[in-house]
């Protein structure tokens, strides 16, 4: 079996070939052709929801397929959309639910929601690579990680933003050598010993992010040699802040809304 890194390397030296052969997959296909089929058609919030193979569909791809049951949950998100910042979706440490109900923006354009690119095809290219994360956690979890660290980073605004996900948090605690005893300390604490570890802003810059993923992929592979038996499902779960604690994500949650 090859090693993390080099399965990686694979996948990201020409990442729309890997996303093609996924999307051509046909369990991914036939799902991929019947959203783009059903999605343009779809008029409410309560059309949105009733259709739940296009529903699940959507929601997988935008990282928030654990929350599939949680149907009060998701509504409350869409019904306040994300005009007004006080909106449910706003106040979430989250960022997904944001994008959900940016993508779904039914509270803002109503029955015209689903004609925009990334209520149609946009979610497709979302869902062909969330497939491909998932597919490469079959084989190795440290892999998974690195393909969702890769993606996501970019957009990461503070520490409080890697707290706030357990996948995210997997990576710089394994990259920077974290103990895992540290996740029970004070999340100040946690947030000020990665910021000066890191340059959140390295994140955006292609080079400094891919030789970041190099020192992960090196460390996890020093821990799970050739294989891991860690639940990637545990790590990259979404129902609530990807594994945080329900108190811990309280506390990020509360000092996102005060203005962190």
């Amino acid at each position: 079996m090859t090693t993390t890194y080099t399965s990686y390397n694979q996948i990201t030296r020409d990442l729309p070939r890997s996303i093609e052969r996924i999307a051509s997959e046909p369990q991914v296909a036939r799902e991929s052709e019947y959203y783009l089929s059903r999605i343009s058609e779809i008029k409410s919030i309560d059309e949105f929801m009733a259709d739940t193979r296009v529903f699940n569909y959507a929601m997988k791809a935008h990282g928030l397929e654990d929350m599939n049951y949680a149907k009060a949950f998701m509504r409350k998100v869409l019904t306040e959309g994300v005009e007004n910042e006080d909106s449910f979706a706003n106040k979430l440490a989250d960022s997904k639910y944001k994008e959900f109900a940016e993508t779904y923006n039914f509270a803002t354009h109503g029955e015209t929601a689903t004609i925009f690119t990334k209520a149609q095809q946009g979610t497709v290219d979302k869902y062909h690579r969330m497939s491909l994360e998932e597919k490469a956690g079959d084989d190795n979890t440290g892999v998974r990680l690195a393909l969702y660290f890769q993606r996501t980073a970019p957009e990461i605004t503070s520490a409080y933003s890697i707290l706030a996900d357990t996948a995210l948090y997997q990576v710089v605690q394994t990259a920077l050598g974290f103990s895992s005893e540290l996740a029970g300390a004070d999340i100040d604490r946690q947030a000020d010993m990665i910021n000066a570890r890191l340059d959140i802003e390295d994140f955006k810059d292609p080079e400094k992010l891919d030789k970041f993923m190099q020192r992960f992929t090196a460390l996890w592979e020093l821990d799970n040699p050739s294989f891991s038996s860690v639940d990637s499902s545990l790590l990259l779960s979404s129902s609530s802040g990807f594994g945080i604690s329900p108190d811990l994500m309280l506390a990020i949650n509360k000092l996102k809304i005060g203005g962190q």
